[in-house]
């Protein structure tokens, strides 16, 4: 079962806190723990908590720190963007909610407020949180019988569409404030736009209680000054209306719980509007506001003084018409004092949201499938912060390795080695304005190291069949890149990561001649972790093997399902070739067949499919057509190219056309890890690969 479900209005002032509020409600008469998290809440002069998520710990005595419900502030949003931050905000959110998450049993995410200018900003983030936290949504809407109703349906349907179209898993649609009048035609409307499985829409009708602000509101909105009435704050205004005109003409307009405003200078329409107030013949006022600081006489005063039970008389220095608009745009909103709305609310929310339908719906629902780049990123920094590894980098002079470092190390992700000059690298830090602790990062000069002299003597032993002699071994060790594969083959290191600089070969032959393959492997091959908008697929070989035999690939195919294991990637192995089944023929196709046959025998177990073409292997529908019955075709994770022109030009073409994010190459088969950079690498690039070098330190463990 799913452990969140977000909550996403459509538009402002859809009473999604009403929403969330019943949810809430529901989800702990069966989960005992159930939290709130906001992604984005707004900046309120003067507030120092979140209204709605106030309400919620408030009232359900949520014990968690309030810090820890939401993830930014509408102000903090804007000076990231500003800054080009975007994926920091991302990267926030998902830490933010993660760390909440482990804490509940059940998280309701409620999205955005709408309130600002940057609506469509607004909701196309709480979009992109909602796929990344990988959380089924509920869409509010809300209706109103000024609009046609083609529009409103219009909102509704393309809120929706554009939550699905994105990889989310809409699995419900409510609309709020209802009026009864248009409530049929809405539904009608709705019914033939909405996909076929959210056709059930909960219709919630508009109720005078739950949308009329109280007294309270109106006095806080207007900064009004209560004159009488002060113990009945709590009385709601279902309407206003302005009297100016003479009272018998006025009092034939008045509605129940109207809120009055006249001229403070008008005590006879006070004094009559009382009356009416008193009289079984007239609807009972909800107050009466005193417009354009005018004071009431004397006498008037004496007399409301005598007066017992009297509603709210309040005092505003704006005009009546400016006074009167100010009412108009006031919004209540559900307060934890608020304890006849809450009732309410609660009431309203069991009376017309098919709960029951919507918690099997969740129980049967398999949690989100999607697994988004900033998501599975995130995954990641978790997996090294949990086992922390000590990654050495020999290409010290780079300021790339150095920016990133300071990077990895403020995020508590891996322990640093890096070599080269001590007095260049302080250097450059002082030049670039970075800060690096010096508990997490060593700084090291291979030749002024203590244990080079034991190093010497080690790369001697290993190599001396191969002609290597003391000396050699001395002017070996003085290059970088040899001197940090011996700290991994030694224990001073748990992986390394070279390449910035250096060529491929220069970062791989060291590896292959002292750390060697594993048991049962004579390959090293490489993997791509490739980063598509919705989910995360491993690519091998594109970077080592040109031309890998039947006996190779089928070693690639089983070292890359166990790099996927150790990433938490479920592996289902495609192994590619320009035929599906045992349709194919030729030289290469047979060699793609026998490699399977070869993978299927070392590791009966493993979902494994080949011969198979690529969109076979990613498609559902063409791979139930040319494969029925395969576990593999349509839905694989892992990609086997046949040789390495087809895998490096797949892996750049998909790159280049989708957008995806490429992690890589990640070097499998050794030992120990030691992974290459590519020399054009970003700073980005070097932190994935350094997590994922110690990522595959801990599974070597």
């Amino acid at each position: 079962m799913n452990k969140s479900i977000y909550i996403n209005p459509t538009e402002a002032y859809c009473g999604k806190s009403l929403i969330t509020l019943g949810l809430i409600e529901h989800l702990l008469r069966s989960t005992q723990k159930v939290g709130i998290f906001r992604p984005i809440i707004k900046s309120r002069p003067g507030e120092e908590r979140d209204r709605d998520i106030n309400l919620f710990l408030t009232h359900f005595n949520i014990n968690v720190d309030y810090k820890e419900t939401y993830g930014y502030t509408t102000d903090e949003l804007q000076n990231l963007e500003t800054k080009g931050k975007h994926d920091e905000i991302l990267d926030g959110i998902i830490a933010k909610y993660k760390a909440l998450e482990e804490k509940f049993d059940f998280v309701v995410i409620e999205g955005s407020d709408f309130e600002g200018k940057n609506s469509i900003y607004e909701f196309n983030l709480n979009l992109e949180i909602a796929k990344n936290l990988g959380s089924p949504v509920i869409m509010v809407g809300k209706a109103d019988k000024n609009l046609p109703i083609e529009e409103q349906s219009y909102n509704i349907v393309q809120s929706v569409d554009n939550f699905i179209n994105s990889g989310c898993q809409v699995v419900k649609v409510i609309v709020n404030l209802v009026p009864e009048e248009i409530h049929s035609d809405l539904e009608k409307e709705l019914k033939a736009n909405l996909p076929k499985d959210l056709l059930n829409v909960d219709f919630l009708p508009d109720d005078h209680v739950l949308s009329s602000p109280s007294i309270a509101e109106i006095v806080d909105a207007l900064d009004a000054r209560v004159l009488y009435g002060k113990d009945q704050l709590n009385r709601l205004a279902y309407y206003y209306t302005i009297a100016a005109m003479q009272p018998h003409n006025y009092l034939q307009r008045m509605k129940e719980n109207s809120l009055v405003i006249t001229p403070g200078d008008r005590g006879d329409i006070v004094m009559t509007t009382l009356q009416a107030h008193q009289s079984s013949n007239y609807p009972s006022l909800a107050g009466i506001v005193l417009s354009a600081g005018y004071e009431l006489e004397d006498a008037y005063h004496k007399l409301l003084e005598g007066l017992q039970d009297i509603v709210p008389i309040m005092s505003v220095a704006s005009n009546t018409f400016d006074t009167a608009n100010k009412i108009a745009n006031i919004r209540s909103y559900l307060k934890p004092t608020s304890h006849r709305k809450i009732s309410l609310a609660k009431q309203h929310f069991d009376h017309h949201v098919g709960m029951t339908q919507l918690m099997e719906k969740l129980k049967v629902m398999a949690p989100s499938s999607v697994l988004t780049p900033k998501m599975f990123e995130y995954s990641l920094f978790k997996k090294a912060k949990s086992d922390k590894k000590r990654i050495v980098l020999p290409e010290g002079e780079d300021e790339r390795i150095l920016k990133a470092a300071e990077i990895l190390a403020s995020r508590g992700l891996v322990d640093l080695i890096i070599l080269g000059n001590e007095e260049q690298i302080q250097k450059d830090i002082t030049r670039l304005g970075l800060t690096f602790d010096s508990k997490s990062i060593q700084i090291i000069n291979p030749l002024k190291h203590p244990k080079f002299s034991d190093y010497v003597v080690e790369l001697y032993e290993q190599r001396k069949h191969k002609g290597v002699n003391t000396d050699m071994a001395k002017d070996l060790l003085s290059d970088a890149t040899y001197f940090g594969t011996m700290m991994v083959h030694m224990g001073d290191a748990d992986g390394m990561v070279s390449g910035a600089i250096n060529t491929t070969q220069h970062t791989i032959r060291p590896a292959l001649q002292l750390i060697k393959t594993k048991p049962g492997y004579s390959t090293v091959s490489s993997v791509f972790f490739m980063c598509l908008e919705d989910r995360v697929l491993v690519y091998g070989d594109c970077a080592v093997n040109p031309n890998p035999t039947s006996e190779q690939l089928a070693e690639i195919a089983l070292s890359s399902a166990e790099t996927s294991t150790a990433f938490g990637i479920d592996p289902k192995v495609a192994m590619l070739s320009y035929s599906s089944g045992s349709s194919g023929k030729g030289e290469e196709v047979e060699k793609v067949r026998a490699a399977t046959e070869l993978a299927k025998a070392k590791n009966p177990n493993l979902k494994l499919e080949g011969p198979i073409q690529y969109d076979a292997a990613v498609d559902k529908e063409v791979g139930q057509k040319k494969m029925p019955g395969s576990e593999v075709a349509g839905q694989a994770s892992v990609l086997i190219f046949p040789d390495l022109n087809t895998g490096n030009n797949t892996y750049k073409a998909v790159q280049r056309e989708t957008g995806a994010i490429a992690i890589g190459p990640v070097l499998q088969g050794l030992n120990k890890p030691v992974n290459d950079l590519s020399r054009g690498c970003t700073i980005t690039d070097i932190v994935n690969t350094v997590v994922i070098t110690a990522i595959q330190a801990q599974y070597e463990k």
